[in-house]
């Protein structure tokens, strides 16, 4: 029997309330049924929505593998609403972890540590880690309150694909492969949280995020290391059993269905396009007005201006994409950010969002492959 598609309950909760008001949490109290019985809730977080099933279920958390297409040796974040019930996730709470979790936390930043027994496996895919994250969005951290148990949740969207940052975003996506979706609003930085490895040392970011190297640094008071990017849980690795250390570490990953491409001449590289018959989409931040009003007076190109602050130009990323991947162009093109630790999560978005299908193997075993210094291992 087809299901049906799920309800979408709008969710909202003003900054200058105290509460919540009474048809949000009527949602909130749905959400929790659902979640106690073994479903799938698409939850707003500050970086994007997130597919939620409760973390100490077995079978639920197989269910978000099963609706987004994702394979198993890619382990999942686990979101609490506390530290304490962090602490209770995991086997051993190293002192990065602590500073981390007391100056960073509610954020959206996450912290892979020994796991405890009670992680299922399915969670981590099997691995001796866990990966936990107290979201800054406080209507989600309320949810997790209520149920009073931790929930695993990865983007609310099919694997690979761009990440959702608005509950239609997740309706298209996911469509009737979600039980419930809680709409609350646009997501806040629309970028997937910073992942730090405290296990090591030096912390190791693992993935990228809002939260960039120089303010952990600030905090942690020591140097941090970012993999990099042919590090451990390419394709090819988790192709042959090897286990993710992180989410986010897929060579291709964040990828519109649109070709997209990332260069540093965009104006020339689309002139080109156009000359040999393509419709092409545009994200620039370049000031080159004549270069600009020469293309937008062709119908085959469509020019959306992106900010120059990288907060700002990450909070539109994903919802840009979305709407161009709806005008059956045939290349997106976007201007090559600046190599720079502020420009870093964006440039390792779309440089993993340009590898087409067809590149990821290689690449992944093309560890003579030169991307930018972003994605370099330093010190």
């Amino acid at each position: 029997m087809q299901r049906t598609p799920p309800d979408i309950l709008p969710v909202d909760w003003p900054i200058e309330q105290a509460e919540p008001s009474w048809p949000t949490e009527q949602a909130l109290d749905r959400a929790t049924r659902v979640l106690i019985a073994g479903g799938l809730v698409a939850i707003p977080t500050e970086t994007v929505y997130g597919l939620a099933a409760v973390a100490l279920d077995s079978m639920a958390v197989q269910k978000i593998f099963a609706a987004k297409g994702r394979p198993q040796t890619n382990p999942l974040i686990v979101h609490v609403a506390d530290v304490a019930m962090a602490r209770s996730l995991a086997g051993d709470w190293p002192a990065a972890a602590e500073t981390i979790c007391e100056l960073l936390w509610p954020g959206p930043i996450t912290v892979v540590v020994p796991r405890a027994a009670i992680v299922p496996d399915v969670v981590t895919a099997g691995g001796s880690t866990v990966a936990l994250r107290c979201p800054e969005h406080r209507l989600t951290r309320r949810l997790i309150a209520k149920l009073g148990v931790p929930l695993a949740a990865p983007s609310a969207n099919r694997s690979l694909g761009l990440s959702p940052t608005t509950a239609g975003h997740v309706a298209e996506s996911l469509g009737n492969r979600v039980d419930l979706i809680l709409d609350g609003g646009p997501c806040r930085h629309g970028i997937e949280s910073t992942v730090v490895d405290c296990t090591t040392t030096p912390p190791r970011i693992l993935r990228l995020g809002p939260i960039h190297r120089d303010q952990l640094e600030k905090v942690l008071g020591q140097s941090v290391v970012i993999t990099s990017f042919h590090g451990e849980g390419t394709p090819s690795q988790i192709a042959s059993g090897a286990v993710a250390r992180s989410p986010g570490m897929l060579v291709r990953h964040y990828a519109p269905r649109t070709p997209l491409q990332l260069s540093t001449c965009s104006a020339q590289c689309i002139a080109r396009l156009v000359q040999s018959g393509k419709r092409v989409g545009w994200l620039t931040f370049q000031d080159e007005r004549s270069q600009l009003t020469a293309l937008a007076a062709s119908p085959s190109v469509i020019i959306l201006p992106m900010p120059l602050d990288p907060d700002v130009f990450a909070s539109q990323l994903y919802a840009t994409l979305h709407a161009i991947d709806q005008r059956q162009l045939d290349m997106i093109v976007v201007d090559m950010p600046p190599a720079t630790d502020a420009w870093g999560a964006i440039r390792d978005r779309l440089t993993r969002a340009s590898i087409g299908p067809q590149e990821k193997d290689s690449r992944s075993h093309d560890s003579s492959t030169t991307h930018t210094n972003a994605f370099e291992e330093t010190a």
